[in-house]
């Protein structure tokens, strides 16, 4: 690397913030909205050097063109993916309860509190509940975290 370019990506770093978006301005011809200092000066030492040395070759970029080609990959994972994860045992979707028949146990001031999971609730006392930190509040007067309450963990 000459030393003229050294020179200029030295004088970067010591560029206050504006005067590196000015300078952003000046090497790539348009403004920026970027405010931050250490990722003005990286780019705007990269592209100094491109205009330097040169840019990509034709086929660095083709094949950047072939890896960017979105066609393959897949964003989400196919409908009823994690489903299956759960049914085969395999992986637990995150914030998952137990499956319904679970019974949860938790002792609280000398009592047992015994809780059903359902599918769609739990049971606990003969009453139906909508959720575990209902049941925690109930027994306890307070506000807890159901699944911290009674250790379930997701």
């Amino acid at each position: 690397m000459s030393t003229s370019i050294i020179n200029q990506i030295q004088q970067l770093r010591n560029m206050t913030v504006n005067q590196l978006r000015d300078k952003y301005e000046e090497v790539f011809g348009e403004s920026t909205t970027a405010r931050n200092k250490d990722y003005l000066w990286k780019k705007i030492a990269w592209r100094i050097q491109e205009l330097e040395y040169g840019g990509l070759s034709e086929r660095a970029k083709q094949r950047a063109r072939e890896i960017a080609d979105e066609h393959d990959i897949r964003v989400r994972p196919p409908r009823g993916y994690l489903k299956e994860l759960t049914a085969s045992g395999k992986k637990k979707a995150k914030n998952q309860l137990p499956v319904p028949g679970t019974i949860l146990t938790r002792n609280y001031k000398d009592k047992q509190i015994r809780v059903e999971v359902l599918d769609k609730g739990f049971l606990c006392n003969g009453q139906i509940y909508r959720s575990l930190s209902a049941i925690a509040r109930e027994v306890t007067g307070t506000h807890w975290n159901g699944r911290l309450f009674f250790n379930v963990k997701g």
